[in-house]
């Protein structure tokens, strides 16, 4: 009785031996198939892109970090020089990954056209809302200065800059050139569009963004531009000219001789060291 007892448990054992080998080889073949079936390519031109990035995620570029980027530069939906943070050597280097050659670019970077500091502009009334320029452009008049196009100083592209470029120095944004990346984050912040990508070499630049009359400037802030195109008649290589009562210079047919800067009479151009 004993024995016959041994004797099924034995064949009980083998059974069971069977049934979860049989079971684990099932789900070790299934598991295998999913693997090979589902099984993502990894192109590895965009692991050697994303190397070569500098990692910054700014999203300067527009894709959402640096992940994203590379993943478009591998599938070329971006040029190999999109990212504006990384220098020309990163680019060439990126291009040879692509098998392509990287076009120059210009390097550039964030200049707030503004010279209404705390001594040069009136204040209308005090504001006590929300510390952020986007939310003080809704109220009238764009703040508590008087000129309604300049720099309101809440700070919201210094918030927004990951460079640590960008600070509020007597009542309005200041860049530091030095810092600056140049990925034009923060020109989307500012509600009155007063900040513009400029070239590096750019030496001499219009301090205002004002487009009221003469008048009415000098009314608002004794810093702006009041569009008496003296600059314009003083510039020898037609690289000046007033749109709207305001200077614009244009950099390419600027050459820096400063003429431009020296006959303002309000000196609002600004000149770069």
């Amino acid at each position: 009785m004993i024995g016959a007892v041994g004797a099924v448990s034995l064949q009980g054992v083998g059974i069971a031996t069977v049934v979860v080998g049989a079971t684990g080889l099932f789900i070790g073949l299934f598991l295998g198939f999913a693997a090979k079936k589902f099984e993502v390519e990894i192109d590895e031109r965009e692991v050697k892109v994303r190397e070569l990035l500098p990692g910054a995620n700014c999203g300067g570029c527009g894709y959402p970090g640096c992940d994203g980027l590379a993943n478009a530069i591998a599938e070329g939906k971006a040029p190999v020089n999109a990212c504006p943070v990384a220098n020309s050597d990163a680019h060439k280097a990126i291009a040879e990954v692509m098998g392509t050659v990287a076009e120059e670019t210009e390097k550039t970077v964030a200049y707030v056209k503004c010279s209404g500091t705390c001594d040069k502009t009136e204040v209308k009334y005090e504001y006590y809302g929300v510390m952020d320029c986007k939310k003080a452009a809704l109220v009238p008049g764009k703040g508590n200065k008087k000129c309604s196009y300049g720099c309101m100083g809440f700070g919201s592209c210094v918030k927004v800059c990951a460079f640590d470029a960008i600070h509020i120095v007597n009542g309005i944004a200041v860049v530091d050139k030095e810092k600056c990346s140049g990925c034009s984050k923060c020109t989307a912040e500012c509600p009155n569009k007063l900040i513009d990508m400029v070239p590096v070499k750019a030496k001499h630049l219009v301090a205002c963004g004002s487009n009221d009359k003469g008048k009415d400037v000098k009314a608002a802030c004794s810093a702006g531009c009041i569009g008496c195109k003296l600059c314009v008649k003083a510039c020898e290589f037609d690289a000046i000219h007033v749109e709207n009562n305001l200077a614009l210079i244009d950099y390419s047919k600027c050459t820096n001789c400063g003429k431009c800067a020296a006959v303002c009479p309000v000196k609002v151009i600004q000149v770069e060291k």
